[in-house]
């Protein structure tokens, strides 16, 4: 908004509507900073340690929102005695200095409100770990069920907010380490419940000891990597070392090699030799491992020989031309460098083919779970040799199963992927000691119910890795063969390739500047419909109301589109615009559902109005999904479905700005009438069952399991009858 008001260009004729449109324009950036403001104030109060430099931070805001509603109070310009006011036509400076200093303090009050949130997580991690040091002490049931509830409430707040901050995280790498971070405190979170029981019900019984000990240290770990994400520091000021995958070697490699078209001087020849012994190095990672097969092994040994004689024949040439700029030896050069780049991109193909055909072997071998099973068989029996024998078998799997993350690590192609098989690697390590500790218990104890409980936790818990890789093994395959590039985290983009079978048809194209100038008025229009709607929606008392949540979301995606139109924000292309508006157009329908279901919900005179405008509401996102998935094909034919688009997406915008008002009314008078609406709408269940997209941020943030969480610490009480 301020950005529109900045580069509005002075015409010496202006209609009514543009004076309106930039008074509109003004007021809203003064009520967002207002309402922002308010928020800032609000955690000023509830934090004293910061409340001096926020407040301070919040009037500088406020004051700067007031100027630029002032410099931009030009409805009455055509008034004669208006003449001397001071207006966005008169000090343009004045906006400018004003809009400075807004986003100066609103930058100020984020920076402040973010410290703050930091210092929650730390709080309540501290507060975790104080009642887990608690937790290692008890001595009897009674105690332990007590604390443990305590945990179990602690752990619910960490959760949440942890969650909230994964879903902040722009850094993917860091999302990563947080997902798994807080992964392994919801795996863990149940086998402590379980150990620790097992302990206390075999308090001399040395294998439950150690059994709990892991679980204990594993949690600190989890909990301390959380901390290092959130703070963005090392323990004693360590800098993190990225683990180096033959992936991204070899993508650094070739970005050197290919520069050298351009500058034959940017880099040595040194650097690039040693870049080459580091990714071959790494290659022995394959061809020394027991379970890489022969026939993949000698092929990268080949790839590796050939590998050297190619950079031997680009530096050899490379020298020459250095010295001597001929045409012959640029095309001797350009040639050099498509054969070391093909036989790079050979072995890449490679240590894909040996990594993933054995991880496909390995998941497929040990889908039937013999080994845990007879564990769990041998240790009711209480057969100690038995549980020897089994446990030596299952110290067997967890090698090729460890050896297999590593190998995938290579070839995972993303810093998320790589991270999330270097969190299996561990999970692997960690779990199958902690299973053989949990059934040499039970085989000393075979009646045991809890210590039989115990090792199924812990059973599960590699069950559940186990899964997790089969699909981090498509995920892999996936980028491999182009399905998929890295992950985007924002819900209104759909990733290439998920929503429209002809993608790989179409060639996704920016627009040009003239096209921009033509659909800025469009554009501008769909940006005050946004702000409408937005204004609309703080109106409703409940904002976790589903027609609230649908209406922000599509008012998100709007502002997506109109950023479009100015060339800006994420959405790049047209291709991604039009993905954007048939995820646009399908929230639209689901919210026309959620209306139906909530018209059954109320008795009013505005019901039949309701219904109609839900019907129009379908009928306008049809039309525009159609619209969005039409294939064209040209330059101005593209252009024109540009318009339609954010044309239709207008209309629609239009008609929400009509209905979120009537609902609120509706919803009101009901309230009024009786009581409440009717518990447990089923619009609300329909949410649950349809609305949840798994490829949101939202959605992996509640990996966390917290309501399985809740209902360990609810159900606690069946403890102390045991």
């Amino acid at each position: 908004q301020i950005t529109t008001l900045i580069n509005h260009k002075d015409k010496p004729k202006r209609s009514d509507k543009t004076l309106q449109a930039i008074q509109r324009v003004g007021q809203a950036v003064n009520l967002a900073v207002g309402r922002f403001v308010t928020v800032g104030e609000a955690i000023a109060n509830e934090n004293h340690e910061l409340k001096k430099e926020m407040s301070v931070a919040c009037i500088e805001a406020r004051r700067a929102g007031e100027t630029i509603a002032q410099l931009t109070d030009v409805a009455s310009l055509d008034h004669p005695e208006s003449d001397s006011h001071i207006t966005i036509f008169t000090d343009k400076t004045g906006v400018v200095k004003a809009a400075r200093l807004l986003l100066s303090s609103v930058t100020k009050v984020l920076v402040l409100a973010d410290r703050i949130v930091i210092k929650q997580i730390i709080t309540s991690r501290n507060k975790v770990l104080a009642t887990m040091e608690q937790l290692e002490k008890v001595s009897s049931f009674q105690e332990f069920v007590q604390i443990f509830s305590q945990f179990g409430n602690e752990m619910v707040e960490f959760a949440h907010l942890t969650g909230d901050r994964q879903n902040d995280l722009k850094d993917e790498k860091k999302k990563a380490r947080m997902a798994a971070s807080r992964a392994v405190l919801e795996k863990c979170t149940m086998m402590l419940l379980t150990a620790s029981k097992t302990c206390l019900r075999h308090p001399d019984c040395e294998s439950a000891r150690i059994n709990k000990d892991g679980v204990f240290h594993r949690m600190r770990l989890a909990l301390e990597q959380v901390i290092e994400i959130v703070t963005d520091s090392r323990p004693n000021g360590e800098n993190e070392m990225a683990p180096i995958s033959i992936y991204s070697g070899i993508k650094e490699f070739k970005n050197k090699v290919e520069g050298l078209r351009e500058n034959l001087y940017f880099l040595s020849k040194e650097n690039l030799s040693t870049m080459l012994e580091v990714i071959l190095e790494h290659t022995e990672d394959f061809t020394d491992s027991a379970y890489t097969s022969h026939e993949h092994r000698e092929h990268i040994l080949e790839l590796s020989k050939q590998a050297k004689m190619e950079l031997e024949q680009l530096v050899s040439v490379w020298m020459q031309a250095q010295n001597q700029k001929t045409k012959d030896l640029m095309e001797d050069l350009e040639v050099a460098i498509l054969k070391t780049c093909q036989c790079m991109n050979e072995l890449k193909r490679e240590v894909h083919s040996a990594a993933t055909s054995l991880a496909a072997d390995l998941l497929k071998y040990h889908t039937d779970h013999m080994v845990l099973k007879a564990l769990k068989i041998t240790g009711v029996e209480g057969n100690l040799e038995a549980v020897a024998e089994y446990t030596c078998k299952l110290s067997e799997q967890k090698e090729q199963l460890v050896e297999m993350c590593r190998l995938l690590r290579h070839v995972s192609g993303t810093e998320p992927l790589e991270i999330t098989c270097i969190h299996a690697e561990d999970t692997f390590q960690v779990t199958g000691p902690q299973i053989i500790s949990a059934a040499e218990t039970l085989a000393l104890h075979p009646s045991s119910k809890i210590a039989k409980e115990n090792l199924e936790v812990f059973c599960e818990a590699w069950e559940s890795q186990l899964s997790d890789m089969s699909m981090l093994l498509r995920e892999i395959n996936d980028v491999f063969e182009g399905r998929r590039g890295e992950k985007r985290i924002y819900l209104s983009l759909p990733r290439p390739g998920k929503h429209n079978a002809n993608l790989k048809a179409l060639k996704p194209v920016k627009l040009d500047t003239e096209e921009q100038a033509k659909i800025a008025k469009l554009g501008l229009e769909l940006h005050l419909l946004t702000s409408d709607v937005d204004s609309e929606t703080e109106k409703w008392e409940d904002q976790e109301n589903e027609i609230v949540q649908y209406g922000q979301g599509m008012s998100s995606m709007a502002y997506s589109m109109y950023l479009f139109t100015r060339g800006e924000g994420l959405l790049k292309t047209t291709q991604d615009l039009f993905h954007q508006a048939e995820i646009f157009a399908t929230e639209g329908t689901k919210l026309a559902s959620a209306l139906h279901a909530f018209s059954d919900q109320v008795h009013d005179d505005d019901k039949p109005l309701l219904l109609l405008e839900a019907e129009k509401l379908i009928s306008m996102c049809k039309q525009l999904q159609i619209t969005a998935k039409a294939s064209v094909q040209g330059k101005s034919a593209t252009f024109t479905k540009v318009d339609a688009c954010i044309l239709k997406t207008r209309n629609v915008m239009t008609l929400l700005c009509q209905l979120l008002p009537l609902c609120c009314k509706l919803l009101r008078k009901n309230k009024a009438g009786n009581g409440c609406l009717k518990p447990a709408p089923p619009w609300r269940e329909d949410r649950i069952r349809t609305g949840t997209n798994a490829h949101t941020p939202e959605r992996r943030a509640e990996t966390f399991g917290i309501k399985a969480l809740e209902n360990h610490v609810t159900n606690m009480t069946f403890l102390e009858s045991k």
